[in-house]
């Protein structure tokens, strides 16, 4: 792990992870931290750690949130100094740099006791994947799935008079649409944002193409369909119904949109049921739909949506470790996974619960299409990662945006980006 003095590093990680090992109390209970970067899934949390302390009440567990950025220092540092906290997510861009350094406890055979299958039973490959280390053991319990879905604003389709977005939209209609929109209303039509997951990722998974090759040693940014992908995502900002980059420096995609002067832009499914309590103005004027699919694809069908997932996990080297252990095998119970859902922020990784995360919505009287985020995990892509990644992530951004801006020209550009993430991939091999 990153290199911290000793002594800064006990420092640092007591000064940021103050009382979050958790230790019995003058209550005779066992008090454990359980940290999150969410606040808008706090409740849900502490739901489901309430639901596990009914049933033990000599456990108390108290969920802590922090901003994700602040999140990863403070995790570094106490990892650093072995004072983590009882419980906390794991994202997949930190997965396989916490399981390689030997900090995330080995959760293979939580459920060996009752169900040697329990993982393979009820979670996708997917969701198991984002659990997983480089070594192929499980270093979390799934906690959540997620996709990406097309926002659109419902208004500005009726004003010119363009029919919604559905099953049979290719990118053809993405741009057809949304050069009518901008002609009749003189709106933004898709914001094509220069994002992975809420971006470009999916419309190169829709070519046939990729980020990584299979073995994740390599980029894909030298095979044709990704090269394809790329133009057409590109070349989107030349129009006047797209924003360019340095647009969106300034604003976000959904903050466009929900200002109304968009009409379209890609969302994960875990913003939605803030996005209803935040803009209650805008309930009945917008919906989602499936994302356009490549009418021209490589191999496959065209479609494609890139999936991600957290995961509860626990120190190997925690105090009350076989307690954590106990917790999380709770976590991943068909109880406390529809207890997540029920809150609506995140579709429980249990499969057969995507039900509770729909029923959530039932509170707004507007509706949303929210089967088809469900119908969209028949085609998902994992969420794209490597030991490496880390490290070619902001490089290949910045790259990126020199193609954008026009510092280099597009094969150039795509030529950097492949021996950025090949030779950071080398370099993390060796």
């Amino acid at each position: 792990m990153k290199k911290i003095r000793p002594m800064a590093a006990v420092i640092l990680a007591i000064t940021l992870f103050a009382s979050l090992s958790g230790c019995g109390a003058s209550d005779g209970k066992t008090h454990l931290t359980f940290q999150i970067w969410d606040v808008a899934q706090r409740d849900g949390m502490q739901a489901i750690c309430d639901a596990y302390t009914a049933q033990h009440p000599d456990v108390v567990i108290e969920v802590q949130v922090t901003s994700w950025s602040e999140y990863w220092t403070k995790l570094e540092a106490a990892a650093e100094s072995n004072t983590m906290p009882d419980l906390f997510w794991m994202h997949t861009n930190q997965i396989l740099y916490y399981s390689d350094f030997g900090k995330l406890a080995d959760l293979t055979d939580l459920y060996n006791g009752e169900d040697p299958n329990y993982y393979t039973e009820h979670f996708s490959e997917i969701s198991l994947d984002n659990a997983r280390g480089n070594n192929g053991r499980l270093y979390g319990v799934p906690k959540d799935k997620d996709n990406i879905c097309l926002v659109y604003n419902k208004e500005m389709f009726d004003a010119a008079g363009v029919a919604y977005p559905d099953e049979s939209w290719t990118w053809d209609d993405l741009t057809a649409a949304s050069a009518q929109i901008h002609s009749a209303t003189g709106k933004y039509g898709y914001m094509a944002y220069a994002d992975e997951q809420l971006g470009y990722w999916n419309f190169v998974y829709q070519a046939g193409g990729c980020i990584l090759t299979e073995d994740k040693t390599q980029g894909g940014f030298d095979q044709q369909a990704t090269k394809d992908a790329m133009k057409f995502y590109i070349d989107l900002q030349k129009n006047d119904w797209c924003p360019d980059q340095a647009y969106f420096a300034e604003t976000s995609p959904g903050t466009a949109f929900f200002s109304e002067v968009g009409a379209m832009f890609l969302e994960g499914n875990w913003n939605l049921m803030a996005e209803m309590k935040d803009y209650p103005n805008m309930q009945g004027k917008w919906d989602v739909a499936v994302l356009p699919k490549c009418p021209t694809p490589v191999s496959g069908d065209g479609r494609a949506t890139i999936s991600n997932g957290l995961c509860y996990s626990t120190s190997a080297t925690g105090k009350h470790l076989e307690l954590t252990k106990d917790i999380l095998k709770y976590f991943g119970s068909e109880e406390a996974q529809r207890i997540q859902g029920e809150y609506g922020a995140a579709i429980p990784a249990y499969n057969g619960l995507e039900e509770s995360w729909i029923s959530a919505f039932d509170q707004f009287e507007a509706k949303l299409n929210l089967d088809i985020v469900i119908d969209q995990f028949d085609y998902c892509v994992q969420n794209v990662n490597n030991t490496s990644r880390p490290k070619w992530k902001a490089p290949v951004n910045d790259e990126l945006i020199k193609i954008y801006s026009g510092q280099v020209d597009f094969d150039t550009g795509l030529a950097n980006i492949q021996s950025i993430i090949n030779n950071a991939s080398a370099a993390s091999s060796n």
